[in-house]
């Protein structure tokens, strides 16, 4: 990897920034951001690290991919030392906890959970894997009733390994649906996947959080069984209280208001998580960009109250989830960690009370302007530096990455 001479983001041109920003926004909204920024975790995802994903068009394999779970965790471990908001792992069942990719194993489970600890992370959000072998005519939709019960107790596992040895968060998503009008009864294939939930859940230990994810496609071209977010509440509100919402931003149809959707699952109360990720064509796989798109959906996030609220219990899941088939997995996931808390900065200089009072007098474009003054116009980048020098880590994380020489000494190691 090429070194880059880079001037470093030192304390002088910080507090030169933070004043300027103080002097638009206020000394107090400035501290708070600082505060925000220091305070949001994210879930890094386990896939990205390995070899998934990169082989799919010319079988690239990005240099020094970890080969098992334990360089998986190695990584993170690192990615944390260099973030501090990143202590936790989310795993996919069939991959890091299973010899056969077929059946998951809860021995497995609870040796990757001690190897995180010893490294000084933690196992997040467990995500039961429905896509691999055995799930072409569907997994929970499957007419195949050996299948429905394979997927249900792997869902059942997720619940217990999710208590005994992580954060209590089980994600699930589904490649279930058609591509072809015709091919399968689409108001069956909802009833088996509603009825198949409903199983799953009544099964799984108490106080265990399902998130249920939706995709407009893929790898169905012509229908998904959980296609939206409505289809995704609703099955959600048929679980009970311990079920929510997984947005994922690569999810949609292009256009769609997604901090709509979000202010929305906060107004009726419904628990929800991000995958975050960033879209352009088709597929969801790109590291997070700090465009206005995510600086308006955490500023829904912050109004809410579902983001760095000091009751945990409040808070939204937040993971990332890419994986990328050129790129270095690593600076990617830096780089998405960074976005993402420039988003979260900007979101925390919002001067909603002055945006109110235009609402209140319909001043709309004054309304307008005044919002994109943090969420477009403010250059919050010394607020997430002066956040990560409080932290205690470094304040340009990617920069760091690039200059430690942790690259080179994987390549080496697992050539």
């Amino acid at each position: 990897m090429i070194k880059e001479e880079k001037m470093p983001k030192n304390e002088k041109w910080v507090e030169i920034g933070l004043e300027m920003l103080s002097e638009e926004f206020g000394e107090e909204k400035i501290k708070s951001a600082i505060d925000a920024v220091k305070r949001f975790q994210v879930e890094i995802p386990g896939w990205a690290l390995g070899t998934f994903g990169g082989g799919r068009f010319g079988g690239y394999i990005y240099p020094g991919a970890a080969r098992n779970i334990e360089e998986k965790l190695d990584d993170a471990a690192f990615i944390n030392s260099l973030t501090g908001v990143t202590k936790r792992f989310a795993t996919h069942m069939l991959w890091d906890f299973s010899t056969d990719g077929m059946v998951a194993d809860y021995k497995i489970a609870e040796k990757v959970a001690k190897e995180a600890k010893d490294r000084g992370v933690e196992l997040g959000a467990v995500n039961p894997t429905y896509f691999l072998t055995g799930s072409h005519m569907g997994s929970f939709t499957s007419p195949d009733r050996k299948t429905q019960e394979r997927y249900i107790e792997q869902t059942i596992l997720a619940g217990k390994i999710a208590k005994d040895f992580c954060n209590r968060v089980v994600t699930l998503w589904f490649p279930d649906g058609s591509m072809y009008p015709g091919q399968i009864d689409l108001k069956k294939a909802y009833e088996r996947m509603k009825n198949c939930l409903l199983e799953s859940y009544s099964k799984m230990p108490k106080g265990i959080v399902i998130l249920i994810e939706y995709k407009v496609f893929e790898p169905g071209t012509y229908s998904t069984t959980i296609p939206d977010w409505g289809t995704s509440f609703a099955l959600a509100k048929s679980l009970g209280e311990n079920a929510g919402v997984l947005v994922d931003l690569g999810h949609h149809h292009h256009g769609t208001n997604i901090e709509q959707i979000v202010a929305m699952i906060i107004a009726e109360g419904m628990k929800g998580g991000f995958h975050f990720n960033t879209r352009y064509a088709a597929d969801d796989d790109h590291s997070v960009e700090p465009n206005p798109e995510m600086a308006r959906i955490f500023y829904e996030l912050v109004k809410g109250d579902v983001v760095v609220n000091t009751d945990n219990d409040k808070n939204w899941a937040y993971m990332i989830d890419q994986c990328g088939g050129r790129e270095n997995r690593i600076m990617a996931l830096l780089h998405s960690v960074d976005s993402l808390q420039l988003s979260l900065a900007k979101a925390m200089l919002v001067q909603t009370e002055k945006i109110c009072r235009h609402q209140d007098a319909d001043e709309i474009l004054s309304a307008n302007r005044l919002f994109n003054d943090a969420i477009i116009n403010a250059d919050v980048r010394p607020v997430v530096a002066k956040a990560r020098i409080e932290l205690g880590v470094p304040a340009d994380p990617v920069e760091a990455f690039i200059q430690s020489g942790y690259q080179e000494k994987i390549e080496k190691q697992r050539a």
